[in-house]
């Protein structure tokens, strides 16, 4: 999230699409219908009337995957109705700045933008320069007048998406488009805000990065961006995904979104020299140029005094990324498919049933020599090789379960949507042999430590070099019930010397060897500081020489009346609440919204000896509004220092264009007969590593004429395995179900109760059909087409006869977003008919056949 969860209670407007809150996200939507009792208007777009809707003031239907249409519409109307922020826009976004003179987009060559390379499905992003005057600063047209710059090119793009496009693209009737961009539009002025809510049902598509940049142009559009009740708000999944993002969860970045390395930056400087910005933009603060300061830290952290510049403070001890996606979800998947992996940990996960294509995947992990689970509870991942459809005779898979512990029965810290590190204490100890999972991760540290000091191995380095003194050690060197306060500490990270600020005469002490830095802004690139997370830095700190975990802090006060509460717990960076706070004031430093001021600026008092200073959140740097002498750009992350409504970094366009899902009901994409899905798609690279164009899809419209999607429920957990084996939520989801609309269930016969057989290309499931209004048939260019929702909260490991269905994600696709990867479980063709009478088969009994758990 952009802003603090409690903030959504200052919208005046709010967007719920791709997300279903009132279901999935309980304590946001409380903020949210504090604001509907406060006068805002909720909006749901869903292709389901959901439990949102159900509570919204207005909602909209639209086909799945066709998200951007709907969103470029909204921005179609917003530039032809003039309902844009102008001041904002001119002063704080990138819309007067002008595109190099060459660049073309998809309305001049047949859905494509210039330098597309039809053979690699990549862009020359060339074209997608600024034009830059002498001092190589951007070129600038304030009038916004110039047919080149941002906001005419916007313009331009968008012009194709009409009323009428839009709905016989979405489905959505166009008096339904016209009020969401109507209620929308209202906010374009300063004293009206709105904010958007978003989940896997924007992320999960082929153009998932893409979907939220084109909500990103609209709010910057409407100056809602880093104001009280504004902003770009995820809902994450989970109360912890933010942190485990935070921490380098994912394969291309480390802890605090720091670039993994490829295995072509050989050095340190090189890795600092190509990830880290440059601008000759003199507002700019540009705050990636420090990027050198946080990876030398993040190092110093890893490896302490081993780490020296004479080794590169051993930046070569890092894993390195090969060019390209091999380390990605999918990819892992599709290499393992091809007997590429000896070994799998499967930790805190169930990709026998979270993942696409998951008959494929239960297949790939009966070709690993072993595997190790990590859970809770036993799951399908685990017990895949007596899963449906498997022969346990054929299966070699040595599977290891280690028991851990849930959330009540240990301590540490989560980071929600909010961004905001809570600490949380132990409640019970551990039933059985469970254990903690740093305890886990501690032992297997110290036991393959052991073996690298044996037997040596190809590369002990990075593993016998490593610090790892989170407690004291026994005779044998492993530790004793680790402090996992100790790890909290060294992510925020220490002062290795004593480190001086040497631009004051004579230089002043700034930290003591071995104290707690107190904020990123201390960390230096000279070996000087460690920090495990740059962002974390100030979230355990010295008070009285003591250290405080600032994360524990459950103060009530709320200063701001906004409901920012900035005693509570901790939020990076720094404590602040709302990021890029300083775009809600104007050029002077004045709130654009008085009634709800964020932040503020106080002039200097010569008087009083008082410099100027910010008042209300912890601002986004202490440098002045941007109209003073040393002014700077509210957009710190950002190079130019404004808000991009021009992504030229993406890879598969700088402005959000309509494609359709990899599977579709549609034959052509109607804004681009040449390309009907997102042309920098990498299908031919996935199906090489896995050897098999099956894993991907089989599109054939005539055998699976039905749009698709997944949800979740409010009484399942993820995947089910924490609440499947609980009667009374088992009672309330017992089952696999599909919804349908009353009208294909007349066409196909079915009945509410009936069992029904849902397929695709890549593998079929038995369910309960639930007929419903809360589905509707779209028209879709003159054609009715039908979607169907699944939940994907099921496998086949239930009480009883285990006839409770399995995962929808038999079905999805095994391809997704270009940029990320993400999967794209929200838009697919099945079919359904009514299920043989014969029983759903039951899973095959455990077995004793030696190398199985």
């Amino acid at each position: 999230m952009t802003n603090h969860w409690i903030d959504l209670k200052n919208a005046d407007v709010i967007l719920v699409m791709g997300a279903n809150p009132a279901c999935n996200h309980p304590i946001s939507m409380k903020w949210i219908m504090k604001a509907k009792q406060k006068g805002a208007t909720l909006i749901c777009v869903d292709p389901r009337f959901t439990q949102t809707a159900a509570v919204a003031d207005l909602y909209a239907p639209l086909r799945s995957g066709t998200d951007i249409a709907f969103l470029g519409g909204m921005i179609r109307y917003l530039l032809e109705n003039d309902l844009y922020f102008k001041e904002y826009v001119v002063d704080y976004t990138d819309a007067p700045f002008l595109v190099h003179a060459d660049f073309k987009m998809p309305g001049e060559l047949d859905g494509i933008f210039s330098g597309y390379d039809a053979e690699t499905s990549k862009y020359d992003r060339k074209t997608w320069a600024f034009q830059l005057d002498a001092s190589g600063v951007p070129r600038k047209d304030p009038t916004l007048a110039n047919p080149q710059c941002v906001f005419q090119l916007l313009k331009k793009h968008y012009a194709r998406y009409t009323l009428d496009q839009v709905s016989q693209i979405t489905g959505t009737p166009k008096d339904k488009l016209e009020a969401v961009y109507k209620a929308m539009g209202a906010t374009g002025r300063p004293d009206r805000v709105a904010t958007g809510c978003y989940a896997m049902g924007w992320t999960q598509h082929t153009v998932g990065v893409q979907n939220i940049r084109a909500f990103t142009i609209i709010q910057l559009l409407l100056g809602n961006m880093g104001m009280a009740g504004g902003g770009v708000n995820a809902m994450r999944g989970e109360g912890n995904v933010q942190g485990s993002t935070d921490y380098g969860l994912l394969f291309h970045i480390l802890p605090g979104y720091l670039p993994t390395p490829s295995a072509a930056l050989v050095a340190l400087k090189d890795y600092v020299a190509k990830h880290t910005p440059v601008t000759k933009e003199p507002r700019s603060v540009n705050w990636w140029g420090n990027r050198g300061k946080y990876i030398t830290s993040y190092l110093k952290a890893l490896y302490g005094a081993q780490a020296t510049p004479a080794n590169d403070f051993g930046y070569a001890w890092l894993p390195k990324l090969d060019e390209g996606m091999q380390a990605s979800w999918l990819a892992l998947f599709a290499r393992m498919y091809r007997g590429q992996f000896e070994g799998f940990f499967a930790w805190g996960m169930n990709p026998a049933c979270s993942s696409p294509g998951a008959g494929k995947v239960r297949e790939a992990l009966g070709k690993l020599k072993w595997m190790v689970n990590v859970n809770l509870y036993d799951n399908e991942t685990a017990s895949f090789w007596r899963g449906p459809g498997m022969a346990p005779e054929t299966i070699e898979t040595e599977v290891f379960v280690l028991p851990c512990c849930s959330s009540i029965e240990k301590e540490g810290s989560i980071s929600n949507s909010s961004r905001l590190a809570q600490w949380r204490y132990k409640a019970i100890e551990p039933l059985g042999q469970a254990m903690p999972d740093a305890e886990i991760l501690n032992e297997l540290y110290f036991r393959v430590k052991a073996l690298y000091r044996k037997e040596k191995g190809a590369f002990p380095d990075p593993i016998v070099k490593l610090t790892w003194d989170y407690g004291e050690p026994d005779r044998q060197g492993k530790i004793k019930h680790l402090d996992i306060g100790k790890v909290a500490r060294e992510i925020n990270g220490y002062f290795q010397e004593d480190v001086y600020d040497t631009k004051t005469s004579p230089p002043q002490l700034i930290g003591k060897k071995g104290d707690l830095v107190p904020n990123f802004v201390s960390l230096r690139d000279d070996g000087t500081t460690s920090s495990g997370n740059w962002l974390y830095c100030g979230s355990y700190t010295l008070k009285e020489g003591k250290p405080v975990n600032m994360m524990a802090r459950r103060g009530k006060a709320d200063p701001t009346g906004l409901g920012l509460y900035p005693d509570w717990a901790w939020a990076w960076p720094v404590n602040r609440r709302i990021i890029y706070n300083r775009a809600s004031v104007d050029p002077q430093g004045k709130p654009w919204d008085p009634q709800r001021p964020l932040l503020q600026w106080r002039p200097a008092d010569p008087a009083a000896k008082k410099p100027g200073a910010w008042q209300g959140d912890i601002p986004d740097g202490p440098a002045p509004p941007l109209a003073a002498k040393e002014g700077k750009l509210p957009f710190i992350m950002k190079p130019l220092g404004v808000g991009a409504i021009f992504g030229a970094g993406l890879g598969d366009g700088p402005l959000p264009e309509h494609y359709e899902p990899l599977e579709s009901p549609v034959p052509a994409n109607p804004l681009s007969k040449q390309h009907r899905v997102n042309p920098t798609l990498p299908i031919a690279k996935l199906q090489a590593m896995a050897k098999d164009p099956d894993f991907l899809f089989a599109f054939d419209k005539e055998r699976y004429p039905y749009v698709a999607t997944t949800y979740r429920v409010s009484e399942h957990w993820q995947t089910g395995v924490m609440t499947r084996h609980l009667p009374w939520l088992l009672e309330m989801q017992p089952q696999m179900f599909v919804e349908m609309n009353p009208q294909l269930a007349a066409e196909k016969g079915i009945a509410k109760g009936d069992m029904v057989t849902v397929s695709s290309a890549r593998g079929q499931l038995t369910c309960v059909a639930i007929v419903t209004e809360r589905f509707q048939p779209f028209t879709i260019m003159e054609t009715k087409v039908h979607l169907v929702g699944l939940p994907w909260c099921f496998g086949w490991q239930f009480p009883g006869d285990g006839s409770g269905g399995d995962s929808a994600n038999l079905l999805t696709p095994f391809l997704g977003d270009p940029n990320t990867l993400i999967p794209e479980s929200k838009a697919f063709m099945v079919d359904i008919a009514k299920a043989p009478q014969a029983p759903a088969p039951k899973p095959a009994a455990p077995t004793t056949t030696p190398g199985r758990s």
